[in-house]
């Protein structure tokens, strides 16, 4: 008897949910893992957040089936932190989504938007889900490599006129996971003109928007001329406010994509929580003196873990967005072939880059969102057997 279809067959289990097992099995061994590899901050949600989440709870209205398209104090509050945030409009009723995380809405997207069969553009390295919902729904990928040189950005210019004829959906990301790259409204607007060109709809996943550093603030796609036309953005609550295990996110942008994104999420789930949403809606309205404490921490971990690598000769580029590092691997070995070996000899968990696509080879990504002890201990460990590695 066959249990799962060949589409389920045919996917690999999502990486993090092996470096979780792998985890498991060293600590039950008695190592002290320390786990560099997963991008959950360690950060507290702010109390102002939680006490919303209590007193919402407390209103029996609230418990009730949620709205499929979020409630209307959190659509508000979206629409409310982008005026503020990017000078961009929305329309709360018609251009504004609640999703359950944005990955949920990421996942959802492909489809919603293209038929078994067409192509989606999606970046190389790029978040792992991307790849994944695109072959679920049937979908061609052709990868948009990421190469240093170009400061991981697409090069448009190089894409094939047939794949670019095809592509009916291209996924985008800044600041970038896993490359920690950014980019200004230039950028966008060169995006723009080649989805208008090309009649492609874009998702631009922000989830990093709100952690950035050194006078960087990162802009929204949407603030690009034309955007709403082809491009829809996907926010997350879970980098900005530290809030990953309450699964709250948005989509906004182009109202024709949003309609149809909602009527395949209506069909296939359901709203989140909606005292969670009012909770949500609150942090996005009441005091972002959180987010500068946050920036600050990360920023300052930043500075010491780029300097620890360099001692040892593993050189990163500047890092203006997101709490990962991107940085080559030593000479002599694949990424596989070193995270594999830092494990082993110390105890980290790092992610080769080769996991976030085949253009990833040659680096490694670290996460910093570990308490910035642990990220120390993790720092002399690394540096210990780095030593020995390149020497």
């Amino acid at each position: 008897m066959r249990y799962q279809s060949q589409r389920i067959a045919q996917i690999p289990p999502y990486m993090f949910a092996e470096f979780n097992k792998k985890k498991r099995m060293m600590q039950e061994a008695g190592i002290d893992v320390i786990d560099l590899g997963i991008g959950d901050p360690d950060l507290p949600t702010p109390q102002h957040i939680i006490d919303k989440l209590v007193e919402e709870t407390a209103d029996p209205q609230n418990l009730k089936y949620p709205s499929f398209i979020g409630c209307t104090d959190f659509r508000k509050a979206v629409a409310a932190f982008y005026q503020r945030q990017f000078h961009v409009e929305l329309d709360p009723e018609t251009e504004v989504l609640a999703l359950i995380g944005s990955k949920e809405g990421l996942a959802h997207l492909v489809p919603t938007v293209i038929d078994p069969g067409e192509t989606v553009l999606a970046p190389d390295p790029g978040y792992p889900p991307y790849r994944m919902a695109i072959s679920l729904a049937g979908g061609q990928l052709y990868p948009m490599p990421l190469l240093e040189k170009n400061n991981f950005e697409p090069e448009f210019q190089n894409i094939p006129e047939n794949a670019a004829a095809k592509a009916k959906l291209m996924f985008l990301n800044y600041p970038g996971n896993p490359t920690a790259a950014t980019v200004d409204v230039d950028f966008f607007r060169k995006a723009v003109s080649f989805a208008k060109q090309h009649k492609i709809v874009i998702a631009h996943d922000a989830a990093y928007n709100m952690v950035t550093f050194d006078g960087y603030q990162a802009p929204s796609i949407l603030q690009a001329e034309g955007a709403k036309e082809v491009a829809v953005e996907f926010g997350s609550l879970s980098k900005t406010y530290s809030m990953t295990g309450w699964r709250i996110g948005y989509a906004v942008g182009n109202k024709e994509v949003l309609r149809a994104l909602s009527t395949y999420k209506s069909n296939t789930d359901t709203g989140q929580f909606t005292p969670i949403q009012k909770a949500a809606a609150h942090a996005l309205t009441a005091s972002q003196e959180s987010i500068k404490t946050s920036n600050e921490i990360y920023a300052e971990r930043m500075k010491a873990m780029t300097a620890a690598l360099k001692t040892i000769g593993v050189n990163t580029g500047r890092t203006r967005g997101t709490f990962f590092i991107w940085a080559p691997v030593p000479d002599g070995y694949t990424s596989a072939e070193f995270a594999d070996r830092v494990l082993e000899k110390t105890g980290v968990i790092i992610t080769p880059g080769h996991a976030f696509g085949a253009a990833g080879e040659g680096y490694f990504r670290l996460s910093l969102s570990v308490p910035t002890a642990r990220l120390t201990e993790a720092i002399n460990r690394m540096k210990k057997e780095l030593t020995i590695m390149t020497n």
